[in-house]
């Protein structure tokens, strides 16, 4: 098993596509923890389609509704014009695996709700992934952390297809799986919906050290 786990960060998209067709998502989640045993701080690259969805920065939107006072639709560019938000953090898969000192960069979530204005009544958001399949959510007092962004850029440079390009969300203090890749929709609504993951069993609100047995 470490064996296939030391090759699978070699080779992690043509074999992980492979794996994805035979496991449960489960499985595809490594609950053994092995993972964190592999040697070298690389990320492996998870999804929960058949493959990594496309779209240009050119063709890229992001729709913010719901509860608001006014629904937005941005682009890159859009996103890029507001006031940006740099950090270094550790990456924390939920499965044991971590990445230190990634640089990322974007719009504070708190700054972006603030441009479309949150109704009264509303307590958490909702986001989709153009994938059109995996969903998150976070409560509106955890979107108002400033370790929360919607990042355009990671890793030194523009937030690759594979990472979730071109935008993706980074919830710092919690497990990767909050993280949401290929972000397309911010919901404001008026209860929490469980995501992709909460639905085989992982913690809503995934603190890292804090939930998910850990």
């Amino acid at each position: 098993m470490l064996g296939l786990g030391a090759l699978g960060v070699v080779a992690g998209k043509s074999i992980q596509g492979g794996l994805d067709s035979v496991l449960s998502p489960i499985q595809r989640l490594d609950p053994t923890g092995l993972a964190a045993l592999i040697p070298g701080d690389y990320f492996r690259i998870y999804t929960v389609t058949s493959g990594y969805p496309l779209e240009t920065d050119a063709d890229y939107r992001l729709t913010v509704d719901g509860m608001v006072d006014t629904p937005r639709v941005l682009t890159v560019a859009d996103l890029q014009a507001m006031p940006a938000t740099s950090m270094v953090r550790t990456f924390q898969c939920v499965t044991g695996w971590q990445v230190p000192n990634v640089h990322w960069t974007g719009v504070k979530l708190s700054d972006l709700l603030g441009v479309v204005g949150v109704a009264k009544g509303a307590t958490a958001l909702r986001f989709e992934s153009f994938d059109g399949v995996y969903t998150e959510s976070l409560t509106l007092a955890q979107a108002a952390r400033p370790d929360v962004i919607v990042a355009y850029s990671m890793l030194g440079g523009a937030v690759s297809r594979e990472h979730g390009g071109p935008v993706r969300l980074y919830v710092a203090p919690m497990y990767g799986y909050k993280s949401i890749k290929w972000l397309s929709r911010i919901t404001v609504v008026d209860t929490v919906e469980p995501g992709y993951w909460e639905h085989y069993g992982y913690a809503v609100d995934g603190w890292i050290g804090r939930s998910n047995g850990y």
